[in-house]
């Protein structure tokens, strides 16, 4: 699954922080809880969730997001085939993720079971199609020819990780979006909300998470 290096560093035992983007992977205070109010309520999911939906992402980093959602998924009943896409640029290792997600203990027995597929690029399971897609999603997005029903927006910070959330970017995420879907990021600030205004998204900021105070929905028009 490796395709340029993490760079990831364990800070206070183990806390994983990008050292080439100086920022954490999750929330200090409790990633999941953040995964859970920012991406899945942030998509109305699991209330959306049907045969067929279609997750992406930008930004898989220890895969937190993508457990939680098999969690939701699972949880809430629905029969069929969840499809996850994700596109990240600098895959953490099947030790790193394994070690980084064992910080969840809520979901240990979906970490178990993904755990022996993280060598791979796509895998299938009976309620799940995964693709990881790596490289520069600036140029690998554009290539993509699926449709989105919610998008995950978490790349490292827009101060320090600028190249993931340039109009650019977010234009093409509306490309692939479906008219009625919808996008979620923690991120407020003014220039994601207006590229994601311009990119045909009906924008709202909402209340964040733990220390954020704004996070961002946004709804394909």
């Amino acid at each position: 699954m490796q395709d340029q290096q993490s760079d990831l560093e364990w800070r206070d035992g183990d806390v994983p922080v990008s050292a080439r983007f100086d920022d954490p992977y999750y929330s200090l205070d409790n990633g999941l809880a953040e995964t859970q109010h920012v991406f899945l309520a942030g998509n109305a999911l699991p209330e959306r969730f049907c045969d067929g939906f279609h997750v992406a992402e930008l930004g898989f980093g220890t895969g937190l997001n993508l457990l939680a959602t098999m969690d939701a998924w699972r949880a809430s009943g629905t029969k069929g085939t969840l499809y996850y896409t994700t596109f990240e640029a600098y895959p953490l290792s099947r030790d790193e993720m394994v070690r980084a997600q064992s910080a969840f203990p809520e979901l240990r027995n979906i970490a178990q079971e993904l755990a022996p597929h993280w060598e791979k690029t796509t895998f299938t399971l009976p309620d799940l199609y995964f693709q990881m897609i790596t490289g520069d999603a600036r140029q690998t997005l554009e290539n993509w020819d699926a449709i989105a029903d919610a998008w995950y927006l978490d790349g490292f910070s827009p101060a320090k990780n600028p190249e993931l959330w340039g109009d650019a970017l977010i234009s093409s995420v509306g490309h692939h979006t479906a008219s009625g879907g919808t996008a979620a990021t923690y991120t407020a600030a003014g220039h994601v909300r207006r590229a994601l205004e311009a990119a045909s998204f009906d924008v709202t900021r909402s209340p964040g998470f733990g220390r954020k105070r704004h996070m961002t929905r946004a709804v394909r028009i």
